[in-house]
């Protein structure tokens, strides 16, 4: 059952956030003009993904450049970091530590990541080996019959 609410947790399953959570990090990198020009070019596409797009970005005032959803989540650190987490504190044994800490646990979500990656193959291959049997068994009994 643990598999499952992590699943959930993890965005589909894969250990890693899905198209729309790594699309809005790498637009927020960018700046309210990666935000504004996105819209522009989605109203170009298509309208109505103009017009969602626009009323996302209003209810999460990326027009602002700041983002209520990223000071919800306390900065926006991530894999990108932020840049809260790459500013000097001034104690050179703090930020080692901070340093130290961070490749740390890059490391865990590398490994976890991997983890998971065999999980998912392991899986695969365990259904691939139920269906193989499943239709030799079917062929089997087709030959048996005749």
């Amino acid at each position: 059952m643990q598999t499952a609410t992590l699943n959930a947790s993890s965005d589909m399953g894969h250990g890693r956030p899905g198209f729309f959570a790594r699309t809005e990090a790498w637009l927020d990198a960018r700046g309210r003009a990666a935000w504004i020009t996105a819209m522009v070019g989605s109203y170009i596409v298509f309208w109505p993904v103009g017009l969602a797009m626009t009323a996302y970005m209003v209810i999460n005032d990326k027009f602002s450049g700041t983002g209520i959803s990223r000071r919800k989540r306390g900065g926006g650190c991530g894999r990108s970091g932020g840049l809260r987490m790459n500013r000097s504190t001034g104690n050179a044994a703090f930020d080692s530590y901070k340093d130290e800490t961070l490749r740390r646990l890059e490391e865990e979500q590398s490994n976890f990541e991997e983890f998971l990656e065999r999980l998912r193959e392991a899986k695969d291959k365990a259904e691939f080996d139920e269906f193989m049997d499943e239709r030799a068994g079917r062929k089997d009994s087709d030959t048996s019959d005749s």
